[in-house]
């Protein structure tokens, strides 16, 4: 019976998963995808929000910085080439193709540039050596700006909708005020079920990882973060095995990147603060520097390897071996960083070359003069 009740969760957990995932397909009927995605991004990071104020309110000084810096370091060096070589199977080698890289839409710009200015501001955190009240209104204004430019983004047109799923096709059949009510009532029931299924789930494999012999610290910056993402990773897979529909898949985690470094890392000072009962920064120690180096420097690049609103085999397969090396050896930490921050000076002494040279922007700013409007 005890293991029925640790399987549950997960059972629940998967399911909910997929309903979230078809609800974002289906709202992009009636907002722009970037939306959609952004909204998806808010119900799958619920559980991570949930940990991480957990971790601020009982003010484990340390626990804080590693969960937030091992869920960002997740997201990219493992759910980016998860999506590519996914993708890269299902789409590729079963279909006798070779595919190189997957390319993302114009729209997508504003994501990365979004990612850019919190990881940016994120710097200015860094070197002054604190998280404080006044950075969480810094960084919730941002994403607010983020979601505002959103909002005004149009509605992505239904070319085909045998592409929906199953309940995305039947809604469609409705009127619009109903498409619209069943949407939302797809995202609260695959919302509500996620979050009060991942804590159980969590908690049984936290049992088992004690059992295992895991340490604690190893549990917060690596499994509890793997396992409160699990649902986003998920939704990713099944969209990166499908036909056309990887491009979605990684901006589902990019969104989840621009969520994280802007509202997640927001809330650590405000519920620390509270907690305390006066306000007071969160000071960083030598190891907070050293993982919050590793963390921006990973960001950096992947956002510099974006602007070119592409994401290689290469790319994807050296993101993936530099995260499985620090992830391996830890004291390889500063190592790490300093090839990341290399990779990033070359990709930014490349685009220097090429728009002196050709005077050729990154293809993330050329699409960005199409939204010149809605700044």
């Amino acid at each position: 019976m005890e293991l029925v009740y640790d399987i549950l969760p997960l059972v629940v957990v998967l399911l909910s998963a997929f309903v979230i995932g078809w609800a974002a397909e289906t709202a992009e009927m009636f907002i722009s995808r970037a939306l959609a995605l952004s909204i998806l991004a808010w119900l799958q990071t619920l559980p991570e929000f949930a940990v991480e104020a957990q971790l601020a309110w009982s003010q484990e000084r340390s626990l804080m910085i590693a969960n937030l810096t091992g869920s960002l370091r997740l997201l990219v060096g493992l759910g980016w080439p998860m999506i590519f070589f996914t993708q890269f199977y299902f789409q590729g080698i079963r279909k006798k193709q070779f595919i190189k890289k997957i390319d993302l839409g114009k729209e997508d710009s504003l994501s990365v540039l979004f990612l850019f200015l919190s990881i940016l501001y994120f710097l200015v955190i860094f070197f002054k050596g604190s998280l404080s009240c006044w950075d969480s209104l810094v960084l919730m204004s941002i994403y607010g700006v983020y979601l505002w430019i959103l909002f005004k983004l149009p509605s992505h047109e239904v070319e085909d909708p045998s592409d929906l799923p199953w309940i995305g096709r039947q809604i469609l059949r409705l009127n619009r005020g109903p498409q619209i009510m069943a949407t939302i009532a797809l995202f609260a029931v695959g919302g509500i079920a996620l979050y009060l299924s991942v804590e159980p789930f969590i908690h049984s494999l936290q049992k088992w990882a004690v059992a295992a012999g895991i340490s604690t610290f190893v549990f917060i910056q690596w499994v509890s973060p793997f396992l409160s993402e699990f649902p986003e990773k998920l939704s990713a897979f099944n969209w990166a095995r499908q036909k056309g529909k990887a491009p979605m898949a990684f901006m589902n985690m990019v969104n989840s990147n621009v969520n994280q470094w802007t509202m997640l890392a927001a809330m650590i000072p405000l519920v620390f603060n509270w907690s305390l009962g006066r306000f007071e920064p969160l000071v960083f120690d030598e190891v907070h520097h050293a993982e919050l180096a590793l963390t921006l420097a990973q960001s950096l690049l992947a956002g510099i390897v974006l602007l070119d609103l592409s994401f290689s085999i290469v790319e994807a397969a050296l993101i993936f071996v530099l995260w499985l090396v620090q992830f391996v050896w830890s004291g390889l930490r500063w190592e790490i960083t300093y090839i990341y921050l290399a990779w990033t000076a070359i990709e930014t002494i490349k685009w220097i070359v090429l728009y002196s040279t050709q005077k050729k922007l990154p293809r993330a700013f050329e699409a960005l003069k199409e939204y010149r409007n809605l700044f």
